[in-house]
């Protein structure tokens, strides 16, 4: 039986994870904002392989994700190889969350990919953005939580991610 979450109840508990994890293990406090990250960004991703078929990514400005890792292993200097590490990390951590709030909700257990780090932007392919939470830190840092769904099939209205129209016909 399908009991996935309307896409204003996934939003909502994508932000409030986001949110709460950001603070609790770095100490960074995120707004919802308007504005998206620089140039000078990077993305960490995953992908749902089982439960859900989606893929989440997080784009965030180079120099917000350099405080996060100063923050995180509390050094001040740091080098690229740290901010990839902590980025995946703290992805890690935060889509572990993210799991375990859509088990108690919808009763699916997922399963997602060792999160992926890279420089610049990252769109899925065979993906399309569903939708995209932007935050600004207390340093006027950017970042976005980007859901993607598969484009394939026809896309349900009501944001359900676990199973494409084709599966449920099955």
């Amino acid at each position: 039986m399908n009991t996935a979450l309307p896409k204003d109840q996934l939003q909502e508990v994508l932000d409030r994870i986001t949110r709460e994890v950001t603070r609790e293990s770095v100490g960074i406090q995120l707004a919802q904002g308007e504005s998206s990250p620089g140039e000078d960004l990077c993305t960490v991703h995953i992908g749902f392989s089982q439960g859900f078929h989606s893929t989440l990514s997080l784009r965030a400005d180079t120099a917000m994700l350099t405080r996060l890792t100063q923050s995180f292993i509390q050094e001040e200097n740091v080098i690229p190889q740290d901010v990839e590490d902590v980025a995946k990390e703290y992805f890690n951590v935060l889509c572990g969350q993210i799991s375990s709030a859509l088990f108690q909700a919808t009763k699916i257990a997922s399963r997602f990919t060792v999160p992926a780090f890279q420089q610049g932007s990252f769109s899925p392919e065979d993906y399309q953005e569903q939708f995209v939470l932007s935050y600004a830190d207390e340093n006027n840092g950017s970042a976005q939580l980007v859901h993607f769904v598969p484009v394939t099939g026809e896309q349900p209205e009501t944001g359900d991610t676990t199973q494409t129209n084709e599966e449920k016909r099955r």
